[in-house]
């Protein structure tokens, strides 16, 4: 399994043991999960009343050992019914408390100060009563998320509840001792944004692309996961929930898929949509690629007019622009399986031109067409956690809302064929020219008899800190070139990118130095590697 694909889960608040640290920073308690051994640390605002959501968990949780979790709950439930009903003190509301024999001396002062006020408090926050509530859970610069986002990268072994507090995002809930559970779903968004996608995940969230007469573009929700907020410069910005996906929470949908491409990128995206109970016939140009694919469960595919014949939505995910045309347009091509109503998603990375004159024909045998090029790598693709950049028919777009939220964590609807290729080309010209960027100061370190470690230090340090600087430097530090995103292609995006400058008379200098240094690196036979081995064009 993969981080945050999992089922909300009951637990009670416990004392910890006294030789177990309490993490840094937010305030958080000491959570043992029902029906098993497990223990956590959960922050405050990842905590959920029990009875509010019960019935909501018991539906999208159909398991054997979750039903084992509940009645374990109703027991404990039971046991401690008496000592609630002796409370006089107790409000409605605290009816839900596990006022067992661990609680701390400290909690009485606690219990006092939120007796008769958790309507009006933080508890009001997950109840979907008014906009305040959402705003109190986001960053302190508004920019993030209001529910934090479990990010880790850590595998888990599947159907076990969450042990990371970080893997729990649920809204604020009192500072009480209480039986819990650890989801979002249920959560109420404010009434101001529109009704969800069918069946969509609670934690995979859509943007749609909206012009307006500002300058700025901005993004109106198409799901209650977002919330609007006015900026002071008077443009709507959007700020999105958590976007991991619960297992379970997914109904996939049931068109037949098809998936032609099974390289880096599209290799984790099949695993995720047969994961998430899709049915998915698979090809690939060497067959061979197809037979792990097939033991999990997929169908196997001649050639790529047969998929798209026999599949309501054929995705497609191939290396370049001749790549892709080859694929449609070639013999046994996708077009000669198109007739009307058949679907076709292209999620390569391609230029406008290409994916214009893909989708003109396409349509012209009366198919569907979407494009839906990924930012993102291999590891992403794995743990189900691209961004989606979608353009073309959207009706097309909302009937891929099941394979979507597997296969990423967000997508964005751009408007008509050809937006998404030119965002996904800028997206990558920007972090090919920024991986350029570092190899240049690793190496510039080198020469000048700096250590690169405390380089990577100090830039982990500032504000130039993130997962990707950290993971490319390591992977030069380390002299690990494995491919997560090949040199190659983020050389193809690169002179792309240019070509779209050019289209336009707009100068991208940073992106024609940066192309290169990426050529030489390919002289230098770095192709395959990792885009990170652009650093030997640097030291030869």
């Amino acid at each position: 399994g993969k981080l945050g694909r999992y089922p909300p889960w009951p637990g009670k608040i416990v004392n910890p043991p006294k030789d177990l640290k309490k993490p840094r920073g937010k305030k958080c308690f000491f959570v043992k999960f029902f029906g098993t051994e497990d223990h956590a640390w959960i922050k405050v605002e990842q905590l959920k009343p029990y009875h509010p959501h019960k019935e909501e968990m018991i539906k999208i949780n159909k398991g054997k050992r979750f039903q084992q979790a509940v009645d374990a709950v109703e027991e404990f439930l039971k046991k401690t019914k008496g000592k609630d009903q002796a409370s006089s003190h107790n409000s409605s509301e605290e009816k839900n408390r596990c006022n067992s024999s661990e609680e701390r001396s400290k909690q009485s002062a606690d219990e006092e100060k939120h007796k008769g006020s958790l309507s009006e408090g933080k508890l009001k926050k997950g109840t979907g009563e008014g906009k305040k509530r959402v705003s109190s859970v986001s960053s302190e610069r508004g920019s993030k998320s209001p529910l934090k986002r479990a990010q880790d990268q850590s595998p888990r072994k599947r159907g076990r509840p969450p042990k990371d507090e970080k893997d729990l995002t649920i809204p604020e809930s009192s500072t009480v001792k209480r039986v819990m559970t650890g989801t979002v779903a249920g959560f109420k968004w404010p009434p101001s944004v529109s009704e969800p996608v069918k069946d969509s995940d609670p934690h995979f969230h859509h943007f749609l692309l909206s012009q307006t007469e500002k300058p700025a573009v901005c993004y109106q929700a198409i799901t209650k996961k977002l919330k609007v907020c006015e900026e002071e410069t008077g443009s709507t910005s959007i700020q999105a929930a958590d976007s991991t996906a619960v297992n379970g929470s997914i109904t996939p949908t049931d068109k037949k898929i098809g998936f032609l491409g099974l390289g880096l990128m599209g290799s984790g995206i099949v695993s995720n949509l047969l994961k998430m109970g899709h049915t998915v016939t698979v090809w690939n140009r060497t067959a061979e690629k197809c037979d792990l694919f097939i033991q999990e469960g997929a169908r196997l595919g001649r050639t790529p007019a047969e998929v798209v014949s026999t599949c309501d939505i054929t995705f497609a995910c191939v290396s370049d622009p001749k790549a892709a045309k080859d694929l449609v347009l070639g013999p046994s091509g996708v077009l000669q399986g198109i007739r009307p109503g058949k679907c076709y998603v292209d999620m390569s990375t391609v230029d406008a031109d290409t994916v214009t004159e893909l989708a003109q024909v396409i349509v012209s045998r009366g198919g569907r067409f979407l494009e839906a090029p990924v930012s993102g790598n291999q590891q992403l693709s794995n743990d189900g956690m691209l961004v989606i950049l979608a353009a073309g028919d959207r009706g097309l777009y909302e009937d891929c809302s099941s394979c979507f939220q597997a296969m990423g964590k967000t997508s964005f609807f751009l408007g008509e064929v050809g937006n998404a290729a030119k965002m996904m080309l800028i997206v990558n010209m920007v972090q090919g020219s920024f991986m350029a960027t570092i190899a240049e100061g690793l190496t510039l370190a080198q020469v000048t008899g700096q250590s690169q470690q405390t380089l990577l230090d100090i830039l982990n340090q500032g504000q130039l800190a993130s997962i990707f600087l950290d993971q490319k430097c390591q992977n030069i530090l380390q002299g690990n070139f494995k491919p997560d995103f090949y040199l190659k292609y983020i050389q193809k995006d690169l002179r792309l990118a240019i070509a779209l400058g050019d289209s336009v008379n707009h100068p991208t200098p940073m992106a024609a130095a940066a192309n290169e240094v990426y050529k030489r690196a390919k002289a230098l036979d770095q192709s395959d590697n990792d885009m990170s081995a652009v650093y030997r064009a640097y030291i030869h």
